[in-house]
């Protein structure tokens, strides 16, 4: 899984997400998701989607030509823990 760039325009308020299918072994499921940002942009909400495990961020702001960084921190049943970041690249569109 590779950290990922996203494109959004400064108004919009857009959702994101990270699979985590393809580093989990069934039965494990993630139990946790946290996410965090640069300052600039700001996370409004999150969901986590445990049967497809899909952990989403829904993000507002940021600044014409900035780029942010959006971790995603998870913990599964087991106790695994793992992090995955997203870069959003801010323009007019």
């Amino acid at each position: 899984m590779s950290n990922k760039l996203f494109k959004k325009d400064p108004d919009s308020i857009m959702d994101y997400s990270i699979n985590y299918t393809d580093w989990l072994v069934s039965p494990d499921i993630i139990v946790n998701s946290t996410w965090t940002s640069d300052a600039g942009i700001t996370v409004i909400m999150s969901g986590l989607d445990i049967t497809s495990m899909i952990a989403t961020v829904r993000l507002s702001g940021g600044v014409v030509s900035g780029q942010y960084r959006v971790k995603n921190t998870i913990l599964t049943t087991t106790g695994l823990q793992t992090d995955r970041s997203i870069f959003i690249e801010v323009e007019e569109r």
